[in-house]
């Protein structure tokens, strides 16, 4: 598989956080940001944002999370209503995977593979 690919898990169910809105958006030269892709986790918590057969191109990109409106649908409040992963890719690279473990008053990242 090529592109970038994110997994959300909703650690304080222990399940996959399906429904969750996400924005890949990549930067431009000005340091603005563009947005190249938008999706929702399936039903096992996953997206693909950027579905390619070539590499991901060199850049620095952004996913931008709406951990508000899944909480929000789950009636759960929550102290975190976004949250935003920027990571770089440095060298071409055929796969980005970008996980988020999530909780109402936590989260954390890492590059998966």
């Amino acid at each position: 598989m090529s592109g970038i690919t994110t997994h959300v898990l909703d650690t304080s169910r222990g399940k996959p956080a399906g429904g969750v809105p996400v924005v890949l958006e990549i930067r431009s030269d000005d340091g603005g940001w563009r947005e190249i892709a938008r999706s929702a986790t399936d039903g096992d918590g996953r997206a693909s944002l950027l579905a390619s057969k070539s590499q991901v191109p060199r850049g620095v990109y952004r996913i931008s999370f709406d951990t508000g409106a899944y909480f929000l649908a789950a009636n759960v409040k929550a102290f975190f209503p976004e949250v935003r992963v920027v990571f770089e890719v440095r060298d071409l690279a055929p796969h980005q995977h970008v996980p988020l473990l999530l909780s109402p008053f936590g989260y954390s990242t890492y590059r998966g593979s």
